[in-house]
Protein backbone atom coordinates (compact mmCIF):
# COMPACT_ATOMS: atom_id res chain seq x y z
CA UNK A 1 0.00 0.00 0.00
CA UNK A 2 1.29 3.46 -0.94
CA UNK A 3 1.84 5.85 2.04
CA UNK A 4 -0.80 8.17 0.58
CA UNK A 5 -3.35 5.41 0.96
CA UNK A 6 -3.58 4.65 -2.80
CA UNK A 7 -2.82 1.27 -4.18
CA UNK A 8 0.58 1.16 -5.91
CA UNK A 9 0.43 0.49 -9.67
CA UNK A 10 2.46 -2.43 -10.91
CA UNK A 11 5.18 -1.55 -13.44
CA UNK A 12 4.29 -2.15 -17.10
CA UNK A 13 6.28 -5.08 -18.45
CA UNK A 14 6.98 -5.53 -22.17
CA UNK A 15 8.36 -8.87 -23.33
CA UNK A 16 11.38 -9.10 -25.63
CA UNK A 17 9.36 -10.60 -28.51
CA UNK A 18 6.90 -7.71 -28.35
CA UNK A 19 9.78 -5.23 -28.38
CA UNK A 20 11.22 -6.88 -31.48
CA UNK A 21 7.83 -6.85 -33.18
CA UNK A 22 7.35 -3.15 -32.44
CA UNK A 23 10.86 -2.42 -33.69
CA UNK A 24 10.05 -4.05 -37.02
CA UNK A 25 6.88 -1.97 -37.42
CA UNK A 26 8.72 1.24 -36.47
CA UNK A 27 11.57 0.77 -38.94
CA UNK A 28 11.92 3.58 -41.47
CA UNK A 29 14.47 1.95 -43.73
CA UNK A 30 11.98 -0.58 -45.11
CA UNK A 31 10.89 0.57 -48.56
CA UNK A 32 7.49 -0.32 -49.80
CA UNK A 33 7.19 -1.84 -53.24
CA UNK A 34 6.44 0.86 -55.80
CA UNK A 35 3.01 0.85 -57.36
CA UNK A 36 3.20 -0.86 -60.71
CA UNK A 37 2.31 1.25 -63.73
CA UNK A 38 2.05 -1.75 -66.02
CA UNK A 39 -1.45 -2.58 -67.27
CA UNK A 40 -3.10 -5.77 -66.10
CA UNK A 41 -3.02 -8.59 -68.62
CA UNK A 42 -4.66 -11.99 -69.02
CA UNK A 43 -5.44 -13.71 -65.70
CA UNK A 44 -4.55 -10.57 -63.71
CA UNK A 45 -7.79 -8.99 -64.95
CA UNK A 46 -10.19 -9.94 -62.14
CA UNK A 47 -13.52 -8.40 -63.08
CA UNK A 48 -16.63 -10.31 -64.16
CA UNK A 49 -17.27 -8.38 -67.41
CA UNK A 50 -15.14 -6.33 -69.79
CA UNK A 51 -15.67 -4.26 -72.92
CA UNK A 52 -13.64 -6.09 -75.54
CA UNK A 53 -11.82 -4.45 -78.46
CA UNK A 54 -10.44 -6.62 -81.24
CA UNK A 55 -6.82 -6.64 -82.45
CA UNK A 56 -7.69 -4.33 -85.35
CA UNK A 57 -9.70 -1.90 -83.23
CA UNK A 58 -13.12 -3.40 -83.91
CA UNK A 59 -15.67 -3.21 -81.10
CA UNK A 60 -16.73 -6.67 -79.90
CA UNK A 61 -18.89 -5.47 -77.00
CA UNK A 62 -19.36 -6.39 -73.36
CA UNK A 63 -18.43 -10.01 -72.69
CA UNK A 64 -17.51 -12.17 -69.75
CA UNK A 65 -13.83 -12.06 -68.87
CA UNK A 66 -13.60 -15.83 -69.29
CA UNK A 67 -14.88 -15.52 -72.86
CA UNK A 68 -12.39 -12.75 -73.60
CA UNK A 69 -9.52 -14.86 -72.28
CA UNK A 70 -10.67 -17.77 -74.44
CA UNK A 71 -10.66 -15.54 -77.55
CA UNK A 72 -7.16 -14.37 -76.68
CA UNK A 73 -5.89 -17.94 -76.38
CA UNK A 74 -7.48 -18.93 -79.68
CA UNK A 75 -5.76 -16.07 -81.52
CA UNK A 76 -2.46 -16.49 -79.61
CA UNK A 77 -2.70 -12.94 -78.27
CA UNK A 78 -2.79 -11.23 -74.88
CA UNK A 79 -5.77 -9.64 -73.19
CA UNK A 80 -4.58 -6.18 -72.05
CA UNK A 81 -6.57 -3.77 -69.89
CA UNK A 82 -6.32 -0.37 -71.61
CA UNK A 83 -8.93 1.63 -69.64
CA UNK A 84 -9.25 0.32 -66.06
CA UNK A 85 -11.34 3.33 -64.91
CA UNK A 86 -14.16 2.59 -67.35
CA UNK A 87 -17.23 0.67 -66.26
CA UNK A 88 -16.81 -2.07 -67.33
CA UNK A 89 -13.05 -1.86 -67.98
CA UNK A 90 -11.93 -1.76 -71.61
CA UNK A 91 -9.61 -4.54 -72.73
CA UNK A 92 -7.95 -5.19 -76.06
CA UNK A 93 -6.53 -8.21 -77.85
CA UNK A 94 -2.89 -7.56 -78.77
CA UNK A 95 0.63 -8.93 -78.72
CA UNK A 96 1.75 -7.37 -75.45
CA UNK A 97 5.47 -8.02 -76.00
CA UNK A 98 5.40 -6.31 -79.38
CA UNK A 99 3.36 -3.47 -77.92
CA UNK A 100 5.92 -2.85 -75.14
CA UNK A 101 8.81 -2.95 -77.62
CA UNK A 102 7.18 -0.40 -79.95
CA UNK A 103 6.33 1.86 -77.00
CA UNK A 104 9.95 1.75 -75.82
CA UNK A 105 11.17 2.57 -79.33
CA UNK A 106 8.82 5.57 -79.55
CA UNK A 107 9.91 6.84 -76.14
CA UNK A 108 13.58 6.51 -77.09
CA UNK A 109 12.99 8.35 -80.37
CA UNK A 110 11.10 11.15 -78.63
CA UNK A 111 13.94 11.57 -76.13
CA UNK A 112 16.45 11.68 -78.96
CA UNK A 113 14.49 14.37 -80.79
CA UNK A 114 13.75 16.33 -77.66
CA UNK A 115 15.39 19.75 -77.72
CA UNK A 116 16.61 21.09 -74.42
CA UNK A 117 17.06 24.82 -74.43
CA UNK A 118 20.24 25.88 -72.62
CA UNK A 119 20.72 29.30 -71.08
CA UNK A 120 24.12 30.68 -72.00
CA UNK A 121 25.64 33.65 -70.19
CA UNK A 122 27.64 36.60 -71.42
CA UNK A 123 29.21 39.11 -69.03
CA UNK A 124 29.90 42.73 -69.97
CA UNK A 125 31.27 45.80 -68.28
CA UNK A 126 29.32 49.08 -68.46
CA UNK A 127 32.31 50.90 -70.00
CA UNK A 128 33.18 48.27 -72.60
CA UNK A 129 34.93 49.51 -75.75
CA UNK A 130 33.58 49.03 -79.26
CA UNK A 131 35.94 46.20 -80.25
CA UNK A 132 35.12 44.10 -77.19
CA UNK A 133 31.45 44.88 -77.62
CA UNK A 134 31.46 43.55 -81.20
CA UNK A 135 33.28 40.41 -80.06
CA UNK A 136 30.80 39.76 -77.26
CA UNK A 137 27.89 40.47 -79.58
CA UNK A 138 29.25 37.88 -82.03
CA UNK A 139 29.29 35.24 -79.30
CA UNK A 140 25.72 36.11 -78.29
CA UNK A 141 24.63 35.92 -81.92
CA UNK A 142 26.21 32.47 -82.25
CA UNK A 143 24.33 31.25 -79.17
CA UNK A 144 21.04 32.62 -80.51
CA UNK A 145 21.52 31.01 -83.91
CA UNK A 146 22.01 27.69 -82.14
CA UNK A 147 18.59 28.14 -80.52
CA UNK A 148 19.80 28.84 -76.96
CA UNK A 149 18.74 31.60 -74.60
CA UNK A 150 21.37 34.06 -73.46
CA UNK A 151 21.59 35.83 -70.10
CA UNK A 152 23.41 39.14 -70.38
CA UNK A 153 25.09 40.28 -67.16
CA UNK A 154 26.42 43.78 -66.66
CA UNK A 155 28.96 43.83 -63.82
CA UNK A 156 29.31 47.10 -61.87
CA UNK A 157 32.32 47.92 -59.72
CA UNK A 158 33.03 50.73 -57.33
CA UNK A 159 31.44 54.01 -58.33
CA UNK A 160 29.87 52.45 -61.40
CA UNK A 161 27.05 51.27 -59.13
CA UNK A 162 25.84 54.86 -58.84
CA UNK A 163 25.20 55.00 -62.59
CA UNK A 164 22.82 52.13 -63.47
CA UNK A 165 21.74 53.96 -66.65
CA UNK A 166 25.02 52.86 -68.25
CA UNK A 167 23.99 49.24 -67.95
CA UNK A 168 20.44 49.91 -69.13
CA UNK A 169 21.67 51.76 -72.22
CA UNK A 170 24.17 49.01 -73.03
CA UNK A 171 21.55 46.28 -72.73
CA UNK A 172 19.11 48.21 -74.88
CA UNK A 173 21.81 48.73 -77.50
CA UNK A 174 22.55 45.01 -77.58
CA UNK A 175 18.85 44.13 -77.82
CA UNK A 176 18.40 46.59 -80.72
CA UNK A 177 21.42 45.17 -82.58
CA UNK A 178 20.08 41.61 -82.25
CA UNK A 179 16.39 42.34 -82.79
CA UNK A 180 16.40 40.17 -85.93
CA UNK A 181 17.55 37.08 -84.04
CA UNK A 182 16.23 37.54 -80.49
CA UNK A 183 13.46 38.92 -78.35
CA UNK A 184 13.77 40.31 -74.84
CA UNK A 185 12.33 37.65 -72.55
CA UNK A 186 13.30 39.39 -69.31
CA UNK A 187 13.89 43.17 -69.34
CA UNK A 188 16.92 44.68 -67.58
CA UNK A 189 16.73 44.44 -63.80
CA UNK A 190 19.19 45.15 -61.01
CA UNK A 191 20.33 42.29 -58.77
CA UNK A 192 22.93 43.44 -56.28
CA UNK A 193 25.99 44.66 -58.16
CA UNK A 194 24.87 43.15 -61.44
CA UNK A 195 22.19 43.99 -63.99
CA UNK A 196 20.59 41.12 -65.91
CA UNK A 197 18.65 40.70 -69.14
CA UNK A 198 17.60 37.47 -70.89
CA UNK A 199 17.35 37.19 -74.68
CA UNK A 200 15.33 34.39 -76.27
CA UNK A 201 15.96 33.23 -79.85
CA UNK A 202 13.31 33.82 -82.48
CA UNK A 203 13.84 30.30 -83.85
CA UNK A 204 13.14 27.10 -82.00
CA UNK A 205 15.87 24.67 -81.04
CA UNK A 206 14.69 22.01 -83.50
CA UNK A 207 14.66 24.47 -86.37
CA UNK A 208 18.12 25.74 -85.47
CA UNK A 209 19.47 22.19 -85.38
CA UNK A 210 17.88 21.42 -88.74
CA UNK A 211 19.43 24.55 -90.28
CA UNK A 212 22.84 23.70 -88.86
CA UNK A 213 22.61 20.16 -90.24
CA UNK A 214 21.60 21.49 -93.66
CA UNK A 215 24.56 23.89 -93.60
CA UNK A 216 26.97 21.07 -92.67
CA UNK A 217 25.59 18.89 -95.47
CA UNK A 218 25.98 21.74 -97.95
CA UNK A 219 29.60 22.32 -96.95
CA UNK A 220 30.33 18.59 -97.12
CA UNK A 221 28.85 18.45 -100.61
CA UNK A 222 30.97 21.43 -101.70
CA UNK A 223 34.13 19.80 -100.34
CA UNK A 224 33.31 16.53 -102.09
CA UNK A 225 32.67 18.38 -105.36
CA UNK A 226 35.97 20.26 -105.06
CA UNK A 227 37.82 17.00 -104.37
CA UNK A 228 36.29 15.39 -107.46
CA UNK A 229 37.29 18.41 -109.56
CA UNK A 230 40.87 18.17 -108.28
CA UNK A 231 41.01 14.47 -109.12
CA UNK A 232 39.69 15.12 -112.63
CA UNK A 233 42.26 17.89 -113.17
CA UNK A 234 45.11 15.66 -112.01
CA UNK A 235 43.93 12.84 -114.29
CA UNK A 236 43.81 15.23 -117.24
CA UNK A 237 47.33 16.44 -116.48
CA UNK A 238 48.65 12.88 -116.34
CA UNK A 239 46.94 12.03 -119.62
CA UNK A 240 48.44 15.10 -121.30
CA UNK A 241 51.90 14.22 -120.03
CA UNK A 242 51.56 10.65 -121.33
CA UNK A 243 50.66 11.71 -124.86
CA UNK A 244 53.55 14.20 -125.16
CA UNK A 245 56.25 13.34 -127.69
CA UNK A 246 58.97 11.28 -126.11
CA UNK A 247 62.64 12.01 -126.88
CA UNK A 248 64.43 9.45 -129.05
CA UNK A 249 67.30 7.76 -127.33
CA UNK A 250 70.67 8.24 -129.07
CA UNK A 251 72.58 5.18 -130.20
CA UNK A 252 76.14 4.56 -131.59
CA UNK A 253 75.07 5.36 -135.17
CA UNK A 254 74.01 8.85 -134.15
CA UNK A 255 77.63 9.77 -133.40
CA UNK A 256 78.94 8.82 -136.89
CA UNK A 257 79.42 11.09 -139.89
CA UNK A 258 76.18 11.10 -141.86
CA UNK A 259 78.12 11.24 -145.21
CA UNK A 260 79.69 7.85 -144.59
CA UNK A 261 77.76 5.02 -146.22
CA UNK A 262 77.51 1.97 -144.14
Amino acid sequence: MHPSGLRARRPFFVSGSWRRRCAIFNRTDIREDPISTEPRINERIRVPEVRLVGPNGEQVGIVRVEQALQLAREQDLDLVEVAPQARPPVVKLMDYGKFKYEAAQKARESRRNQANSIIKEMKLRPKIDDHDYETKKGHVLRFLKAGDKVKITIMFRGREQSRPELGVNLLRRLADDLTEYATVESPPKQEGRNMLMILAPTRKKNQAKADQKAERDRRAAERAEAAEADKAYEAAQRAAAGTAKKKKKKGPADNMDPDIDL
